[in-house]
């Protein structure tokens, strides 16, 4: 693999990538999906290097992943969280921050609820930092991950029509697969709730590559693949929903709609789903489903993006 046109310290948000970039990243996730597939998953690159995971939000698969990502590549491990923190005494985050600086780390991890923290932290460490998800902001490593996952089903994305359902508005997810895929040369159809669409983008101030279709059943006629975005059932308590079950009747995927796409085209989701509500049982466990695949990708993204910032000589 090559490192010889990575230049980047930190990975704060895809959003300005070229697509050598991404392409990179995609080439030595690769390489590393080779390593997992070993009787021993486990390669030198980050022995001696220590990996900061810092999650002051929840989460289970992205700090699993990112966990068994720095093990694979024999880097030492220190899992930070809110609960049981000083962040649950009422620390600030620069002195979070001060902390983590102290402790050593060459590569911080982090997720925060607040948009834009991974920048703050950034500006203010030696390491380099990842970010984890932030706010309605980014979550860059789903983006990559989502695109390793529709390359290995599809093949070149230049072409194809993605379909992105549900809360828009709220999703750091359907941000970064915007910022990723459509570099790649995919386009991407925004569905769902006009209430849970920016407000701009449902007037039609889209970015490049993107088009809002309201009504799932059009949308997802011919498309190349579909990836439901997780509702969080608060979203029906706030008013911006008349129901949970008038959501699922209307931008839920089911059996029926997932067939007006084409015969090949694969069903994704960042998880936790709601099965029942932004996606019934029989397709999030059907034969077009990548969603398993989605989370083993998640460790190879993670490795190759720890390689590139931590694995190799400068």
């Amino acid at each position: 693999m090559t490192v010889a046109t990575w230049a980047r310290r930190h990975v704060l948000s895809t959003e300005d990538w070229s697509r050598d970039e991404i392409e990179l990243v995609l080439e030595n996730t690769s390489a590393m999906t080779e390593v997992l597939s070993r009787p021993v998953r486990r390669a030198p690159p980050l022995r001696g290097r220590t990996v900061v995971l810092f999650f002051a939000e929840a989460s289970t698969r992205t700090r699993v992943s990112f966990e068994l990502a720095a093990k694979a590549l024999s880097a030492d491990v220190v899992n930070i969280s809110a609960a049981g923190s000083s962040v649950e005494k009422g620390e600030t985050l620069l002195d979070t921050v001060r902390t983590l600086d102290a402790l050593g780390g060459d590569v911080i991890v982090m997720r925060h609820s607040a948009s834009g923290a991974p920048y703050f932290v950034a500006a203010r460490t030696t390491a380099a930092v990842i970010n984890a998800g932030d706010g309605w902001h980014a979550h860059p490593t789903q983006g990559l991950l989502d695109a390793y996952t529709l390359r290995a089903a599809l093949g070149d994305l230049a072409g194809r029509r993605i379909v992105v359902v549900g809360d828009v508005l709220h999703s750091r997810v359907a941000r970064s697969d915007i910022h990723t895929l459509v570099p790649l040369g995919a386009s991407i159809t925004l569905s769902g709730p006009p209430t849970l669409m920016p407000s701009a983008w449902r007037c039609g101030a889209l970015p490049p590559g993107v088009t809002y279709e309201p009504d799932l059943d059009r949308a997802l006629d011919g498309a190349a693949a579909v990836i439901a975005l997780r509702l969080q059932r608060e979203r029906a308590e706030s008013g911006l929903l008349p129901s949970l079950r008038e959501y699922a009747r209307t931008w839920g995927l089911n059996e029926a709609r997932v067939a007006r796409m084409r015969p090949d085209a694969p069903v994704m989701h960042p998880g936790p789903m709601n099965e029942g509500i932004e996606i019934e049982a029989s397709v999030a466990h059907g034969a077009r489903s990548l969603i398993a695949a989605q989370v083993t990708n998640g460790v190879a993204v993670r490795m190759a993006l720890l390689y590139l910032l931590a694995g190799h000589p400068s």
